[in-house]
């Protein structure tokens, strides 16, 4: 994969978006830069069945008209429905041994938090990997203790080569530490769900990689 795809992950679902129509928002930040998006619908107001196949068609042709890659959260069977370009996993999820069989040659991303789970993931064949939370976040209910940059530092150190995104508590003020920590890219959910301007937040995210 291109690793410069990984600069500006943008992650959200319905449930990330409370003034604005989710789709507008995707629409908002597709047409100011971000380099990949994910879409990740979880929580108890989740959308299901056909209506969340349904968001997830419109997000997909709107990242194909961008030209911005389109991954899917953790539903392995919406991604090869969808023809997706890349679904990524967390630990909790579907073993990431079946999964290269399953999706083929489509990306895929898997959320790491040891030496060990990084192992596990490049043995099978993974594309890129995410670290974090780097900082606290409010994004996900079940997040783990944040890491810093220690952890991401040490990998990247050992793993030059590595494509590398972190996430979690990622913001205009703290993102350009993560990004002098060796992170390929940055993922953020809220930074950009939460803004006011989200032309700003984007250019002030891209001016970390000038």
């Amino acid at each position: 994969m291109n690793r410069k795809d990984l600069q500006l992950y943008f992650i959200m679902g319905t449930g990330n978006v409370v003034h604005q129509k989710p789709i507008q928002v995707l629409e908002k930040a597709l047409q100011h830069g971000i380099t990949m998006f994910q879409l990740r619908e979880k929580g108890p107001c989740a959308l299901t069945g056909q209506e969340y196949e349904n968001f997830a068609r419109h997000c997909q042709k709107l990242c194909q008209q961008y030209n911005v890659p389109f991954i899917i959260n953790d539903d392995v069977e919406l991604a090869v429905k969808l023809k997706a370009d890349g679904i990524h996993i967390g630990q909790e999820d579907f073993p990431v041994s079946k999964i290269r069989k399953k999706i083929g040659k489509m990306i895929l991303g898997v959320s790491v938090h040891s030496h060990a789970e990084l192992e596990t993931a490049l043995q099978y064949g993974a594309d890129y990997v995410g670290i974090g939370p780097i900082f606290a976040t409010t994004s996900k209910s079940d997040a783990k203790t944040p890491s810093g940059t220690k952890f991401l530092q040490g990998l990247r150190i050992e793993n030059p080569e590595l494509p590398i995104v972190a996430i979690g508590g990622i913001n205009c003020s703290n993102g350009q530490s993560v990004i002098d920590a060796g992170a390929d890219g940055i993922a953020v959910i809220s930074a950009i769900c939460d803004s006011e301007d989200i032309s700003q937040t984007i250019a002030t995210f891209k001016s970390f990689f000038n």
